[in-house]
């Protein structure tokens, strides 16, 4: 059972502001081009567990992530791995390097720590994926890549 610990908060609470403010700049430049299919108005994550591991450092995240019918996320990475599970729907994933992959729900894509890549919707309705993330607790969770 989770207990509320102000310290884990507070650094929650800095690196989802970081995102945000990171997040808007490309959100801004996405709706000159596409308004219709703004990814910050059309995905929405939901923190379910954070919890530091017992190796120096480390850190596991698990955030479900929704995302409406269309909306593809910025090209990112993170500082460690992560294990997308998708919950409902279609997704196209887009790994740097490598073919685009396509999942349904009940299917499960390793993406190698530092690897840049763009998740996408590709159904007709919301689709959801369980994210898990194995990382390093000092950086940031999310890096926007050009």
């Amino acid at each position: 059972m989770s207990r509320f610990n102000p310290r884990n908060t507070t650094g929650l609470l800095g690196i989802t502001l970081a995102a945000l403010i990171a997040f808007g700049a490309v959100a801004q430049a996405q709706e000159a081009v596409n308004p219709a299919k703004n990814w910050q108005a059309g995905l929405h994550r939901t923190d379910l567990v954070r919890q530091e591991l017992d190796v120096a450092k480390g850190e596991v995240i698990q955030v479900r992530v929704d995302f409406d019918a269309g909306v593809a996320s910025p090209k990112h990475s993170h500082p460690g791995v992560e294990v997308a599970y998708v919950i409902s729907g279609t997704f196209e994933y887009q790994l740097e390097g490598r073919a685009a992959v396509t999942l349904n729900a009940g299917d499960s894509l390793y993406i190698p720590a530092g690897t840049a890549h763009v998740a996408k919707n590709i159904g007709d309705g919301k689709g959801s994926e369980l994210a898990t993330y194995i990382v390093n607790k000092d950086s940031p969770l999310v890096v926007l890549e050009k």
